[in-house]
């Protein structure tokens, strides 16, 4: 079975697919044990299991899998993960060699429990809605809530607080008229004042009376937070009398927005209200923070928004407050397990860098549009509500994950839209790659495209010898919410080989479009918080001894320098990496590089490559559409490009097309197979657009336009206006640039993998 069709079948990549057998073994392997896993991934012959799962005894609670050992006679089964010998429950008495339950079948390593116990509470979706909009944005954003309304589910509840210069929460019970409470933007209130507010805090302490029943929080937030079939005309009247913030905004100022206040008492409202329980909040903003705490930048125009010099000269004064108030609100909104979305639409930065640990802890969206009007908010914020076959949402909320190792195997951390569920176990490593030192992790908002990479470490010693045969076995537990209130439990279950060090099965067993994605996802991490040229100098090391390890090459013979196909092409995506916009800030304002951080810590394998290493497709009037070279020996003056980087999808028509188009070849009756060929493109593009989450740009362009740069910086710049074209091929267009080309670059590895140096 290839790497995609596991992949297909347990939503699984391991970036080595046999293990080394001894933990100094896995050091000089390079990169490590490590995995890219879909919890939810849509499957087709998902089994549903409709029964409680068999659990072993504490404190490992393993649940019962393909590869424990089954005594059918004596209906014992032997746990893989601690040894211990559990008695199987009467239910299973019919039990036999000819006739398992689904989740002891080797075909069924990924099963589904939907287990009886449901949820209280049935989702919540609380929208946070900016007013300070000019009317086309106000009213653009108007309509697509209206739209939403009628994507969620019924017995769904929702509130609406909106926001300007002061904060107003809505009273959704009140049936005479519009009614809201209204917040002071400029102040930060604490979780009590805003619960005495609200006057809740006698019903959130009372200690429950003896003889009397405890009086659920939740009934007196029904005021602001209703089931939607409930409180649908009252929401939809408000929306349609939603009128842009009356507060004065003076020429050459900002609009006052206090966007942190807001956010402060929706996650205040909620956090009482709802904890524990599955719940979006979802915020729509169209400028900076200006006012209150979470302020980004000053209300005058005079003052700029900050950019990533500013922040790497200290002279960003707004940022670290900000940055420490967001973060604040994530921890609390993730403990009480809801998700912050974030839609922006605005032509300017709005401060997404501050406040991107709203999204990033607690499993949230985030999207940048230049307006509430385009079609990549619009279609973006619509498929979040997107339903799966069973007409649910696609989504699930109030998650945790729990990794399970055999004693061999210890977790060094998740890399992620997660935070750590601080679950202790013995199978935690010292080393912490990511979000480390726990064996669990909490996910409050996750879709069937909500990707994890998750890192091991091999405990065993050289002197502690394997039994010949035996495994590495590991187990994934997904706990979570569905959108009709059920709770449901996701098991996958691997295992892999153990080798000897030298053994040609762990070369063989590489795959190097996991180990990108895998050691793309650290380098944005440590991204994060190291310097970008030590991160690129990390990469580089790190490349260069996977190839001393792993090529074929005499000493200071550069000639000699061989990779087996398994690793060819696992240079070219570090090159790709280093130029990337994932490690690159220039170019890119802090909030673009925070939401391409985001999008890209969500993705799958695939996915994440067309993000490291765009596909290019050529159509051309002699041959079919062909997939080229990323490289600027692609672009010729007769073709039609199709380049997807996955936030842009590009169509670049090349200058002899141009002219033709321009001239209106296409409407001419004689010309019918250029006609075909300008529309080929766009019917691909159609179809990379269908599914795409956030929705990509779409771009049209032409040899020599201003839109060609979105082409022309991805391209490998193997001809520049420094060199002549290479290969023999006189190019037509020289990449401006200052980077090397890849030639160069494998000229560079080549040379420091044969001489020994790192």
């Amino acid at each position: 079975m290839n790497f995609e069709e596991i992949e297909d079948r347990d939503g699984i990549r391991f970036a080595w697919n046999v293990f080394p057998s001894t933990k100094a073994e896995a050091s000089r392997m390079v990169i490590p044990v490590s995995c890219l896993y879909t919890p939810l991934k849509e499957r087709e012959d998902a089994a549903p299991i409709h029964y409680e799962p068999v659990t072993c005894r504490s404190p490992c609670k393993a649940i019962l899998n393909p590869y424990c050992q089954i005594d059918v006679r004596g209906k014992v089964w032997i746990c893989p993960f601690c040894l211990q010998r559990n008695q199987l429950p009467p239910q299973y008495k019919d039990i036999s060699n000819t006739n398992l339950p689904a989740e002891l079948l080797p075909k069924y390593t990924t099963v589904e429990y939907t287990l009886a116990r449901t949820s209280p509470v049935p989702p919540v979706f609380l929208f946070v809605v900016d007013t300070c909009l000019d009317d086309d944005n106000l009213k653009a954003l108007k309509d697509a809530l209206f739209v939403s309304l009628s994507l969620i589910p019924n017995t769904a509840l929702v509130g609406l607080i909106t926001y300007g210069h002061n904060v107003q929460v809505f009273e959704l019970g009140y049936a005479a008229c519009p009614k809201s409470y209204v917040f002071d933007g400029s102040k930060e209130y604490g979780l009590k004042q805003i619960q005495e507010m609200f006057g809740l805090t006698s019903l959130v302490n009372a200690a429950p009376q003896p003889g009397r029943p405890a009086m659920p929080a939740q009934a007196s937030f029904n005021r602001f937070i209703q089931p939607f079939d409930q409180c649908e005309f009252m929401l939809t009247s408000i929306l349609e009398q939603l009128q842009h913030d009356p507060w004065p905004t003076e020429t050459g100022k900002r609009p006052s927005r206090c966007t942190g206040s807001a956010l402060n008492v929706a996650i205040s409202l909620m956090e009482s209200a709802f904890p524990n329980q599955g719940g979006r909040i979802t915020l729509f903003t169209g400028g900076a923070a200006t006012n209150g705490p979470g302020a980004v930048v000053g209300i005058p125009l005079r003052e700029t928004m900050r950019s990533h010099h500013d922040m790497e000269k200290d002279t960003a004064p707004y940022v670290k407050k900000a940055i420490r108030f967001y973060e604040g609100l994530s921890k609390r909104a993730a403990a009480a397990s809801h998700s912050v979305d974030i839609f922006v639409g605005s032509l300017d930065q709005v401060g997404a860098h501050e406040m991107k640990s709203l999204a990033n802890y607690t499993g949230g969206h985030m999207v940048l549009s230049d307006s509430f009007n385009t079609a990549i908010f619009k279609q973006s914020f619509h498929l979040t509500f997107a339903k799966d076959g069973q007409g649910r949402l696609a989504a699930g909320f109030n998650g945790t994950m729990d990794v399970l190792t055999t004693k061999e195997l210890k977790v060094c951390g998740l890399i992620g839209h997660a935070v750590s569920a601080e679950r202790k176990a013995a199978n935690i490593s010292d080393t912490e790659i990511g979000i480390g030192s726990t064996s669990a992790w909490k996910f409050c908002g996750i879709t069937s495209r909500s990707s994890y990479a998750v890192y091991f470490d091999v405990a065993n010693q050289q002197s502690q010898a394997l039994q010949p045969g035996s495994r590495a076995v590991i187990q994934f537990i997904t706990h979570y919410q569905d959108s009709h209130s059920r709770y449901r439990l996701r098991v996958t279950t691997v295992a892999r080989n153990w080798a000897e060090g030298r053994s040609p099965e762990i070369p063989a067993s590489f795959d190097q479009e996991a180990a990108a994605a895998l050691m793309a996802r650290i380098a944005t991490f440590k991204s994060e918080i190291d310097d970008g040229p030590d991160v690129l100098r990390w990469l580089d090391r790190t490349l260069i001894r996977l190839c001393q390890r792993f090529a074929e090459f005499r000493k200071d013979d550069s000639s000699s320098f061989r990779l087996a196909p398994n690793f060819s092409i696992y240079p070219q995506f570090m090159f790709h990496l280093r130029r990337s916009q994932f490690l690159q800030v220039f170019n890119n304002s802090p909030d673009e590089t925070a939401f391409y951080r985001h999008v890209f810590n969500t993705e799958d394998c695939n996915n994440t490559l067309v993000m490291i290493q765009p596909t290019l497709m050529s159509y051309g009037f002699d041959t079919p559409p062909t997939p080229v070279l990323l490289d600027s020996v692609s672009i010729k003056p007769d073709v039609i490009l199709l380049l997807d980087t996955f936030f842009h999808i590009l169509i670049w028509h090349g200058e002899t097309i141009a002219q033709w188009r321009k001239a209106g070849y296409q409407d001419q009756p004689d010309y019918e197979n250029f006609k075909l060929l300008l529309e080929a493109p766009q019917g691909e593009a159609q179809e990379l657009l269908v599914d795409r989450f956030p929705v990509p740009r779409y771009i049209v362009c032409d040899q020599g336009g201003s839109q060609a740069r979105f082409l022309l910086t991805k391209l490998n710049p193997s001809t520049t206006h420094m060199s002549g074209g290479q290969y023999g091929v006189p190019s037509d267009q020289a990449v401006l640039t200052e980077d090397v080309s890849l030639q160069v670059f494998m000229e560079h590895l080549i040379k420091l993998t044969v001489t020994g140096s790192t």
